[in-house]
């Protein structure tokens, strides 16, 4: 076997009954409709932990897909995100429960601000022992901009905009604010901090005036791992400038090696390395110990799915400007949004050489979850595959929890260690950063880093 550096493995869930694979809650296996209770957020964690498994990573959504103020009956039928509980408070309990094991939660510019946000993460990474990240997003959703106030989304290269002066006043508190002697915890002397070392940051913007200081000392990254999603251009202009890590979904290695070049070019175009940033592809696994085993239970699979379920997720079969639902014979390209670019241009790309339709919607979604069939040998080949393509890591999507990563723990990561593409040793304690980058905190190149010292 060539030589090999391991891949890195995060766990996608959500705090909810039906997040990906909508109608899968149904199958007999399935315990996901116990999501709020403790115990089995609890259990699967230990779970990823024993597995080897790098994080736990945990979508979120403060509002309904579909369009604002429409019905949302299907939603609440399906258990399609609603209800769902708040991730960053289900984290510092499954922390206490486990090591090593990372934890990286999303949380939109709409929902807190970013004083607000930039303590809760500080006391988390202090809590979990520096193993958070955060996935930076600007929502999709015109439901919840009109929960925090808002009559519907800005425009989509705005809230991008908008999300660079978010993650500058977060980073000047995480980076700046702090000097790194400043807390002293000195009881000879009587003095807990020396006021010399902390710093407000006074930043005014366009949206927002924060005077500091940061009410927490920092922590052991100081900055959380950031992680983002979006692959627009604007989404992609704002990675190169702050990801470290990327999700990405794509239907072909060809096509994610160049998504992944194109995205490292624009990386080191702003004065980053190149390898800054890691690149995690989604991907839902069906795993038999024959192949025909594997292609029954990809049918089994088959049968639970709701057509419904994944219309209404796409967010995209109808009309932004008026909510009115589009006629099913709609080509993709003519569908205007605001929301999901990056989904869209995924749903075209997966339907090949032919026009899909809003017909199309349910199908597509379900095969551009990526779903790979076979013995564990064969899904080993096949991440092979991707890591050649320039994965840096694999974001496993689930059927059903906790069956799904039991499986995968246990069947697939023993293949995956023998083969040199998953960690030998995954148990060593440290930082979420240092699993992935070696290093505890942000290097030099990121643009974040500026703010130490900026402040005095």
């Amino acid at each position: 076997m060539p030589d090999r550096p391991p891949l890195r493995y995060a766990a996608f869930v959500m705090d909810t009954v039906s997040h990906i694979q909508h109608g899968l809650w149904r199958h007999p296996d399935a315990q996901q409709h116990r999501f709020d209770e403790l115990d089995l957020w609890v259990d699967l964690a230990r779970t990823l932990e024993r597995g080897g498994f790098d994080a736990m990573f945990f979508a979120d959504v403060v509002g309904l897909y579909g369009p604002a103020g429409g019905d949302y009956t299907l939603n609440a039928r399906e258990g399609l995100q609603i209800p769902n509980g708040d991730p960053s408070v289900l984290i510092s309990a499954l922390a206490a429960a486990t090591e090593h094991l990372g934890f990286a939660f999303t949380s939109s510019v709409l929902q807190a601000h970013p004083f607000e946000f930039a303590r809760r993460v500080s006391t988390l990474d202090h809590l979990t022992k520096g193993r958070v990240g955060w996935n930076v997003v600007t929502s999709a959703l015109d439901g919840a901009a009109r929960n925090f106030g808002s009559d519907r989304l800005e425009e989509h290269d705005e809230r991008y905009v908008w999300a660079q002066e978010y993650v500058d006043v977060v980073t000047k508190l995480w980076e700046g604010s702090w000097d790194d002697d400043a807390w002293r915890a000195d009881k000879a002397a009587g003095v807990v901090s020396d006021a010399a070392g902390i710093h407000r940051i006074d930043h005014v913007g366009t949206r927002y005036s924060v005077a500091g200081p940061h009410l927490s000392r920092p922590s052991p990254q100081r900055t959380p791992v950031l992680f983002q999603a979006g692959s627009s251009v604007a989404g992609r202009a704002f990675a190169a400038r702050n990801a470290e890590a990327q999700f990405i979904l794509s239907s072909t290695p060809e096509k994610t090696a160049e998504l992944i070049a194109s995205t490292r070019d624009q990386v080191e175009a702003v004065g980053r390395a190149r390898d800054d940033i890691r690149f995690f592809l989604g991907l839902a696994f069906v795993i038999g110990s024959t192949e025909e085993e594997a292609q029954r239970k990809s049918a089994e699979i088959d049968e639970h799915l709701s057509p419904d379920g994944f219309l209404v997720h796409s967010n995209l079969g109808f009309d932004p400007e008026t909510g009115a639902q589009l006629d099913p014979d709609t080509p993709l390209s003519q569908v205007r949004t605001q929301t999901n670019q990056s989904h869209l241009q995924w749903l075209q790309e997966a339907a090949g050489d032919r026009e899909p339709t809003i017909r199309d919607l349910a199908a597509l979604s379900a095969r551009i979850r990526s779903r790979v069939v076979g013995t564990p040998e064969q899904i080993a080949d096949q991440l092979a595959t991707w890591q050649d393509a320039g994965v840096d890591g694999i974001n496993v999507i689930n059927w059903t929890i906790p069956g799904s990563f039991e499986e995968f723990v246990d069947h697939v990561m023993p293949v995956l260690r023998e083969r040199g593409l998953a960690e030998a040793h995954p148990e060593t304690p440290g930082t979420l950063r240092s699993r992935i980058f070696g290093h505890d905190q942000l290097p030099a190149s990121h643009p974040a880093r500026q703010w130490r010292g900026a402040f005095s």
